[in-house]
């Protein structure tokens, strides 16, 4: 049977993981591990500086106090009883797209279970990550299309050493899916300043407005557009054009 590892950065009790993991049930046996508590902008964050703990809501449901990427490991090297088919992070609530995976824990969840040689999909809701306004009907989208992508992953494969990253637009009617490349984002006015009771100033990085730099098949503009962005990332961050220019050019 297919083993399916879901783990997320918002947190065992967030609704898009609980949305994941019970539409995975159709395909195997999911197991959850996820941290105890909302990780979000944690990077690819390993903790060495205390131990980690871990408990379970059910047989298979775990949590962890610690970040997604400890998830991965200690699920896949102690908690599961054999090693995971593919692993899939998510359902964020909110997009992860362009410079913004640099900081991801979802994003991290895949790209260590890539490290670990297990197929891994990051999946996100590009969805206001706190407006909990709407009736997350979004998620139900976004869990039917990682059903449909898991399937595929299984029987097409990935290339080495490439994860998928998923970014679903959280619209009434999603017009089809694009493959796309990495975009790239700004921050205006990411810092805020502020100043407590007493008049000392304190600081608040986020909540400024995203600036998109638009270009041809990047996963802003299909989003934007109504599509699915599926990216292919890959672990290999080498520039090969300037390795190669640096090789011809420079004298080291």
């Amino acid at each position: 049977m297919l083993v399916i590892l879901v783990t997320n950065d918002d947190g065992v009790g967030s609704f898009g993981i609980r949305t994941l993991a019970k539409a995975l049930r159709s395909l195997g046996d999911v197991y959850v591990v996820a941290p105890e508590r909302e990780q979000s902008a944690v990077g690819h964050a390993l903790t060495l500086h205390r131990p980690l703990k871990f408990a379970n809501l059910n047989k298979k449901v775990y949590f962890i106090n610690g970040t997604p990427t400890d998830c991965v490991i200690l699920g896949v090297n102690r908690l599961l009883p054999q090693k995971p088919n593919i692993i899939v992070s998510g359902i964020n609530h909110g997009g992860n797209m362009g410079d913004d995976i640099t900081y991801s824990g979802t994003v991290a969840a895949a790209i260590e279970g890539t490290f670990l040689g297990i197929p891994s999909i990051a999946i996100s809701l590009v969805t206001e990550p706190r407006n909990n306004k709407k009736k997350y009907s979004g998620f139900q989208e976004a869990a039917r299309f990682a059903q449909r992508l898991v399937s595929m992953v299984i029987k097409e494969g990935l290339p080495p050493d490439t994860l998928l990253n998923v970014n679903v637009p959280d619209i009434f009617k999603v017009k089809g899916t694009r493959l796309t490349r990495q975009g790239k984002r700004a921050y205006d006015n990411s810092i805020q300043e502020m100043s407590d009771p007493r008049g000392r100033k304190h600081y608040w990085i986020g909540g400024g407005t995203p600036l998109w730099h638009r270009g041809e098949d990047t996963d802003f503009e299909a989003v934007q557009k109504g599509f699915i962005s599926v990216t292919p990332v890959h672990l290999d961050l080498t520039n090969y054009k300037a390795l190669e220019y640096m090789r011809k050019k420079w004298r080291m």
